[in-house]
């Protein structure tokens, strides 16, 4: 047994007018278990799992906020019909004294258009070479229509008993598109100089604030950077982070990367082709898994706090919480992003690896995850859920 261990991450911390049991939040870890983009009882247990091994609050991802905005036939929309199953959801991580949080957002060009029934929409035209296709550029009445989607989609959250919404800004999602000049190509208010690439996704900040009242935390996850020349840079995500703040978001989450274009950006490690063809059930992408696999998704080396100095920046330059995301895997992880003033930490795989990672780092039963980043639970995704293959096959911890 270990002795309980005297850390700031294990104090309790307030984002808005939450307070929770210490600063530890689950990330949105895409789970895969929403077959026919409904709550399933597997989704309810793996967050009550997460909770019960001591995170302060669990993100569950991703939401789109309109049937349109699914890039998989297991990614739930937010929807009248599965407010009770959401309402079961959060109680059961209420029981095990954590806060819930779910991630609202939409894939904009990157959506199936087998699983929509459409060609999908995007800040512009663009080929997408995720999906091999092409989609509509948004008109200025969809964008209007879209910033009413995301609000009522926070206040069905809030009616389901969530704590928090954390809105998908990033990672190439719709939002992003219309932020970054890669896939912005506009000509119109919502296109071309930064406050107009901000206009859409500032607005719909400001919707839900006005929506969701005051007190209600809104997370904002964005980009520290796209990963690629003609993306997003630091300075510009700076920018967008202050704007955000102003438009009402309680805290803000630096990532990096785009799903649809440098998807392992954002987590480092090993790339999983082989898994990921292997649990592929779209005949054109398995085969171009197994062709391209190393063409479509690069290879990022995994470090610790891979993305601290850039956090840092945001840190230094906003007054509402920054929640440092990134490569956290130990004590010595968490006290260094302590000591540099982060206020919360989001963690995602070694809470995949084993679901009481929080609880035993407090009781000073362990000082690290095993994790070693091999990313096979990204494939596990598509076959039936997330979950960690190394601890299935007895790897690693004995």
């Amino acid at each position: 047994m270990g002795t309980q261990v005297q850390n700031k991450a294990f104090t309790p911390g307030k984002i808005a007018g939450l307070e929770l049991r210490n600063r530890i939040i689950r990330s949105g870890c895409f789970e895969g278990m929403c077959q026919d983009g409904k709550v399933t009882d597997q989704l309810i247990e793996h967050h009550r799992r997460v909770a019960e091994g001591g995170v302060g609050m669990t993100t569950v991802a991703y939401c789109s906020v309109t049937f349109d905005g699914r890039a998989f036939g297991h990614e739930m929309w937010m929807c009248e019909e599965i407010l009770p199953d959401l309402k079961r959801l959060t109680e059961a991580v209420h029981k095990e004294g954590a806060g819930a949080s779910i991630q609202l957002g939409h894939c904009g060009f990157f959506a199936s258009r087998s699983e929509i029934g459409k060609r999908p929409i995007g800040a512009s035209r663009k080929f997408c070479l995720f999906r091999l296709s092409v989609c509509t550029e948004m008109t200025e009445a969809e964008i209007e229509e879209k910033i009413e989607d995301f609000a009522r989609a926070a206040r069905q959250a809030k009616e389901a008993g969530f704590d928090a919404v954390e809105i998908h800004s990033g990672h190439g999602y719709l939002l992003s598109q219309f932020l970054s000049p890669w896939t912005n190509h506009r000509r119109d208010n919502y296109g071309g100089s930064l406050e107009n690439r901000l206009r859409f996704p500032a607005a719909v900040i400001r919707r839900i604030r006005e929506t969701v009242g005051p007190d209600f935390p809104i997370l904002v996850k964005m980009n520290q950077r796209d990963g690629f020349k003609g993306g997003i840079e630091l300075d510009e995500a700076i920018q967008i982070a202050q704007r955000f703040e102003a438009e009402g978001a309680s805290a803000i989450v630096p990532s990096c990367g785009f799903t649809s274009r440098t998807p392992l950006y954002m987590m480092r490690g090993n790339v999983p082709s082989k898994e990921m063809a292997a649990n592929q059930t779209n005949p054109i992408l398995k085969l171009g898994l197994i062709l391209f696999g190393s063409f479509m998704v690069q290879t990022y080396p995994f470090e610790p706090m891979y993305l601290l100095e850039g956090a840092r920046r945001f840190k230094d330059a906003l007054s509402i919480p920054v929640v440092y995301i990134g490569g956290i895997l130990s004590l010595d992880d968490m006290e260094r992003a302590m000591n540099d003033g982060f206020e919360f930490l989001e963690i995602g795989r070694a809470t995949v690896r084993d679901p009481d990672f929080v609880k035993k780092l407090e009781k000073g039963e362990i000082r690290e995850s095993d994790c070693d980043h091999c990313n096979r639970c990204i494939a596990t995704m598509d076959a039936g859920g997330v979950y960690c293959v190394s601890e299935e096959e007895g790897v690693l911890r004995t």
